[in-house]
């Protein structure tokens, strides 16, 4: 077995499904070359189902010390932690999993710190209300630092189903007249679709908004492209992604 081949490494991953573009692996093996960590090694653990997990975390025992959690298990991972962070237990999502020494599994959320260290120096005094596109565990991670930066949220969504959730339809003019920062926190647009967008109406958008999209491949996506078409100051997440990794590298080294 593979996992029996490992044992004498150190042995991280990024735990999710179909992710082979993965920007984990290749950020990790170029620091684990770079810190001179030749022992290390970092894995995609692709799986089908979340509770596949038990297979990686016994098959490599103490030689695994932690991983990443992607979509799209970033709430499914809960239920399989042993002890959770506070930050990542109000968020409601772990993407960040240590194994200590007992072989306990601890769950963080280190998108909240990739995200406010990225959006933070962007952020001007008329951007005091955010829409937030997609609902799943990364959505959670960025309404807890609007919460943190007290900008007031909408979370929009092909099915709203409370109060801090709005459908695609509800985006108006007037909407887009006082909700200035925009984040895409779906993954719509991700390589290779990378025609496709978020419905909402771009007519609207203006030079005073910001639009953030979490995704990083491709670089400029179709929604950003929109964003620029209309003068608005755009970013995606390959800096959010960078400053949460090494977020986890600290949380696996302390």
């Amino acid at each position: 077995m593979e996992e029996r081949k490992k044992l004498n490494k150190v042995i991280y991953g990024l735990v999710g499904k179909d992710i082979s573009y993965s920007f984990s692996k290749v950020f990790f093996s170029d620091k684990f070359i770079n810190l001179g960590l030749k022992d290390h090694e970092y894995m995609n653990f692709d799986i089908e189902k979340i509770d596949d997990l038990s297979k990686i975390v016994d098959g490599f025992g103490i030689s695994l010390k932690g991983f990443n959690v992607t979509i799209p298990y970033k709430q499914d991972i809960i239920r399989y932690i042993d002890n959770i962070d506070a930050a990542a237990k109000e968020i409601g999502a772990v993407n960040t999993v240590r194994i200590t020494s007992k072989g306990h599994l601890k769950g963080y959320n280190t998108d909240v710190v990739g995200f406010k260290k990225s959006i933070y120096p962007l952020l001007k005094p008329h951007h005091t209300k955010a829409l937030i596109l997609g609902t799943g565990g990364a959505s959670k991670a960025i309404s807890y630092v609007f919460k943190q930066l007290g900008i007031d949220y909408l979370k929009v969504s092909r099915q709203a189903s409370n109060k801090e959730e709005i459908f695609y339809s509800n985006i108006t003019k007037e909407l887009l007249n006082e909700y200035t920062i925009i984040v895409n926190s779906s993954p719509v647009g991700t390589f290779p679709n990378r025609s496709h967008k978020p419905a909402i109406p771009y007519q609207y958008i203006t030079n005073k908004h910001l639009l953030f999209d979490l995704i990083y491949n491709p670089k400029q996506t179709a929604f950003l492209k929109e964003g620029v078409k209309n003068g608005a100051q755009i970013k995606n997440g390959f800096e959010m992604l960078e400053l949460q990794a090494e977020e986890s590298w600290r949380i696996w080294n302390k």
